[in-house]
């Protein structure tokens, strides 16, 4: 069986999955062995994800469902930090059963449209080099490499920072 697009919801995060997709945030890092300290792998906010970004306006996190299970999700955070015209794509993660099949591309998009009608001009986005696909995804969108951290995220494990400008990407 080919498992295709039209089998996942993309919805917005309810308080009853945070569990799992904190559970899927650490099971994927840990399978790229991006499991470290600086990383989101340790963040407390991670297990209360519906509560960080239901109280922070301009803000949204998607979740990816197939057959009621969580697989996979993202979002748009305005991080401590950043200008006011800039955003975070953050916690972009999906279980192995469904990559190669368009969902992480589904996902940036909606946080991309998201982004834009929230007035961002700018998305920026912390990872790792481990992540190897991802990183060739953000670059198809047009995401470009910076040499420098921005905002305050206290992720020092990540070690790559991109950008954005929200009008440039491409979706």
């Amino acid at each position: 069986m080919h498992l295709g697009l039209e089998e996942i919801t993309i919805r917005t995060i309810q308080e009853k999955d945070n569990h799992a997709i904190a559970d899927v945030i650490r099971k994927t890092l840990k399978e790229f062995g991006a499991n470290h300290p600086g990383t989101v792998y340790f963040d407390e906010a991670t297990d209360t994800l519906y509560s960080v970004f239901h109280a922070m306006p301009r803000s949204i996190y998607f979740i990816a469902e197939m057959d009621g299970e969580v697989v996979g999700g993202g979002g748009i955070f305005p991080s401590a930090g950043l200008p006011d015209d800039t955003c975070e794509l953050v916690k972009m993660y999906l279980l192995p059963k469904v990559r190669g099949i368009g969902l992480g591309r589904k996902l940036i998009q909606q946080c991309i449209g998201f982004a834009k009608e929230a007035g961002y001009k700018n998305i920026y986005l912390e990872t790792m080099p481990e992540l190897k696909q991802a990183l060739k995804t953000y670059e198809k969108f047009g995401f470009e490499y910076i040499n420098h951290s921005m905002g305050n995220t206290g992720h020092f494990g990540c070690v790559l920072w991109m950008v954005g400008k929200v009008d440039r990407l491409k979706i």
